[in-house]
């Protein structure tokens, strides 16, 4: 018998508002660099030695990773970024602690802003490209970032001394 799914937990309020302020942030962001900054008719623009600007539309997903360029592609990573957002809604329905809807909502709102970019502009615009000693990491943006504590404060929940399973009650 398939049990009822729970929409609504003791953290999702929590987690919801992690969400919209990243996704608000990344999509800002994008904006701004876009429209106002015109980043891309600037080139690479020097920040720090190590931290330059740069406009990259990204085709694939996170770190430029299983690149499509054509519209079967970028539907299909549509479809699964949706089918990742409903889980994580789902996920964020059953968090037992702050640090885990936080992380939730960060990873959320991360997936809906480059979520957004591949509907509205076929690809994921990206950004921010560190280096050092002649090594460049892959290009990011906010969304990316906001994915990546997110996986960072479930790895930590998960790690952490006086880490608790999901009650039985759940």
């Amino acid at each position: 018998m398939i049990s009822k799914i729970r929409l609504w937990g003791a953290y999702s309020g929590f987690g919801l508002l992690a969400a919209f302020f990243a996704l608000a942030a990344d999509q800002l962001n994008k904006y701004w660099m876009i429209e106002i900054y015109e980043i891309g008719n600037r080139g690479r623009v020097a920040v720090t030695s190590y931290l330059d600007l740069v406009m990259l539309w990204n085709p694939g997903i996170s770190f430029g990773q299983l690149p499509q360029d054509g519209d079967l592609g970028r539907y299909l990573l549509t479809g699964f970024s949706l089918i990742a957002v409903i889980a994580l809604s789902i996920w964020l329905a059953y968090a037992h602690s702050r640090l885990i809807a936080a992380s939730i909502g960060l990873i959320t709102g991360g997936a809906l802003g480059n979520l957004i970019d591949r509907t509205v502009h076929g690809a994921v615009a990206d950004f921010f490209s560190f280096h050092y000693a002649g090594y460049y990491w892959y290009v990011f943006n906010i969304a990316d970032v906001a994915i990546t504590f997110g996986v960072l404060g479930l790895l930590i929940d998960w790690i952490a001394p006086g880490h608790t399973k999901v009650s039985k009650s759940v």
